[in-house]
């Protein structure tokens, strides 16, 4: 299996190093270094839902200060954008690298989390619905042109995307699909039309729930947007043949602004944020209006290549008697 393994992981990097080119180009993107760890207590972590551990230690040097280990880069590459005063129209993009210990082990997560971390500088003006359909439509072109060179370069892959991304709010998701799930209404959409932008996700819907949990600080999910909905954010979502199901490969967003932010810590019932340092630079308009987003790097690998299950795409720590059994249906992971 050995040869196998090593012609899967130059594979790999195929996929990565087109797909990361490209959206460089698409976006105008400049490649940064990134944290795998930022003090707590700043406010700089995402909190993903506002349940899970992070990763964390003291540090000898600094008089025993708590560090953790990265969530994701959500609120920490919009600092980065002040720091380094780019301008409208220019963003950075990282390999970012995090440890989320709470996750539960499935053929699409991992505890190891690697992904496209990016973010671009805004104009006030351009935060709108018709905007994030634009930069979606970049980064979902760029998938479509990575598939169709992964196919030519191992024709066994076949691409699968349709040349166009569909777009719907989560209300009208709802209004669909009632009395299913919302799981169950990502799949049915996504089979549908084999690619769907899902925005306005972490607001409360109509039936009195979210889709899905959104922290309240970095996308702006609150909004009322020009199609009459709430949110500026959203997931891409593919349907994946291999998995029978819809997989999602990216969550982005514009991010909020200080009416947002004061609104959706309100909503979220966390005020006391505000007095965290990432919330008073926010606060005091010293950050740049932005939109970001991250895009699974295991995960793009993963339906680029048509595999089942992630850790056959990247390094990770598994059950053994699961690895064994996977192995028996011809599953080898890295």
């Amino acid at each position: 299996m050995g040869r196998n393994l090593l012609k899967r992981e130059q594979a790999i990097t195929f996929v990565k190093d087109t797909f990361s080119t490209k959206l460089k180009q698409a976006l105008n993107l400049i490649p940064v270094s990134s944290p795998l760890v930022v003090l707590d207590g700043t406010g700089i972590n995402d909190d993903l839902n506002g349940i899970e551990r992070p990763v964390a230690f003291p540090i000898k040097s600094l008089d025993e200060q708590r560090a953790v280990v990265v969530h994701s880069l959500a609120k920490w590459k919009r600092v980065r954008l002040k720091e380094l005063e780019l301008e409208e129209g220019e963003g950075i993009v990282t390999d970012m690298r995090a440890l989320r210990p709470d996750e539960d082990y499935s053929p699409i997560h991992s505890i190891y989390v690697d992904q496209w971390d990016w973010e671009k500088v805004i104009a006030p003006a351009q935060r709108s619905l018709s905007y994030l359909k634009e930069t979606v439509n970049h980064i979902y072109n760029v998938l479509v042109e990575t598939e169709k060179e992964v196919e030519q370069q191992y024709p066994d892959r076949k691409a699968v995307l349709p040349s166009q991304i569909t777009f719907i709010s989560s209300e009208e998701l709802l209004q669909r699909y009632p009395n299913s799930t919302p799981k169950e209404r990502e799949n049915a959409i996504a089979k549908a039309y084999g690619a769907v932008f899902l925005y306005g996700i972490g607001g409360e819907l109509s039936n009195g729930f979210i889709h899905d949990g959104r922290a309240a600080d970095y996308d702006d999910w609150s909004t009322e947007n020009e199609a009459g909905y709430k949110g500026l954010n959203g997931d891409i979502l593919v349907w994946n043949p291999v998995l029978n199901a819809a997989f999602e490969l990216s969550s982005m967003g514009i991010r909020v602004d200080k009416e947002a932010l004061l609104r959706q810590l309100d909503i979220r019932h966390c005020p006391e944020r505000t007095q965290l340092a990432f919330h008073q630079m926010l606060l005091s308009n010293e950050l740049p209006q932005s939109i970001g987003g991250g895009i699974g790097q295991s995960r793009v690998c993963m339906f680029m290549l048509k595999l089942a299950h992630i850790g056959e795409v990247q390094v990770s720590i598994w059950d053994e008697s699961k690895k064994t059994n996977l192995q028996k249906e011809n599953i080898y992971l890295l």
